[in-house]
Parts: structure tokens; C-alpha cells; sequence
């Protein structure tokens, strides 16, 4: 069933957070790379350059670093994500398109997040962008038990958790592995 052909209140619409609802390219995700390398030199003895090497390759193969940090070396997520997630001026970094409130208004059917990041950077994001009050629901790492986008699981608890058919949702991400494990699902 193509999605066009379902009445719009029962559209279902989850977007992804970062680059989707907002630019993180600019200054968060050059931040959070540098946390990121930093929490890397310390705790696994690498220079900067290996450092970003991991990253770099954990983020490819896992689609997050901790993914691969926690397979490979049984990294606590919470000590990861509480180190390397550290934004005090988080509202003045968000880069975004003030047209986006009044398209999600807009927007017929119900509206989730799921991202990758873990809840606190979300909602700090989202109360940064206005957007909180559009979404019905918020899907963070934690809530995919730290198996976020690609793997199928969290897309499975995401669907399990609001009884929802992917035929009826619609996926918005900006990575491409992401959209390829929805499209497997029926989104």
C-alpha cells in the first residue's frame, strides 16, 4: 500500500534529529567528534589521529560509535554518551530553518522522533528548536536498548512500543543506511 493512499490523520511521521530537523554539521557534530576523540585517547591510549580512526570506522561499520565501541570493548553506553554528549551552550549551537514550526503544524498524522543521540542532547534540542509540543513521542539511544539506526532493532521497538504498521509511517532521515533498513521494513 503506497502511502498516498492512506487519509492523512492515520499517517504516521518519524523523523530523525540531527541534520533532519536541524544543521548539526556546523557546530555540534565538529563538537561531538571532538569529545568523542578525546574520551577515545584516554580511555583506549590512542592519538588523535587513531582516535578519529576508530570513530570514524565504528561510526561506519555500527552507524554509532558506541555501537562498535560496545561490541569490540564492552564500553559502557551511559559512561560514553554522559562524556562525550556535554553541550552547556547547547541553544546557542542549533542551526535551523524557522519554517519548519509552521510545516510540522501543518502536517497531518502523528509525529515522532528517533534518533541516535541519547535523551537528554534530544530534548535539549527540541526545546531549543520550539519543536517539543509537535511530536507525540521521543525514541532515543536508550530506548532501543543501545542499538539504534540501522540495526532493525530499533526501528522493531519503535514500532512495537506505538502498535504501528510500517506500511503507515513515513520515515525522514538523512542517512542513507537508516532509510534502507525503513524501506526494508515497509516504511
Amino acid at each position: 500500500m503506497r502511502i498516498a493512499a492512506i487519509p492523512p490523520s492515520r499517517r504516521v511521521w518519524i523523523f530523525d534529529l540531527d541534520n533532519t530537523l536541524h544543521d548539526a554539521r556546523a557546530r555540534i557534530f565538529p563538537s561531538m567528534h571532538e569529545q568523542i576523540n578525546a574520551y577515545l585517547r584516554r580511555h583506549f591510549a590512542v592519538d588523535e589521529e587513531g582516535a578519529n580512526a576508530m570513530r570514524q570506522d565504528f561510526w561506519r561499520r555500527y552507524g554509532t560509535t558506541l555501537r562498535g565501541l560496545m561490541r569490540h570493548h564492552g564500553t559502557d553506553p551511559r559512561h560514553f554518551l554522559a562524556e562525550t554528549h556535554v553541550f552547556p551552550e547547547l541553544a546557542d549551537m542549533v542551526v535551523h530553518e524557522n519554517a519548519l514550526k509552521h510545516a510540522l503544524a501543518r502536517l497531518p498524522g502523528r509525529k515522532l522522533v528517533f534518533s541516535n543521540a541519547p535523551r537528554a542532547y534530544v530534548e535539549g534540542v527540541l526545546r531549543a528548536l520550539r519543536l517539543r509540543r509537535f511530536f507525540d513521542a521521543v525514541y532515543t539511544i536508550e530506548d532501543t536498548g543501545y542499538r539504534g539506526k540501522p540495526s532493525l532493532h530499533g526501528f522493531h521497538v519503535l514500532l512495537r512500543n506505538h502498535d504501528l504498521d510500517p506500511y503507515r509511517c513515513v520515515f525522514i532521515d538523512d542517512m542513507l543506511e537508516n532509510l534502507r533498513t525503513a524501506h526494508r521494513l515497509g516504511m
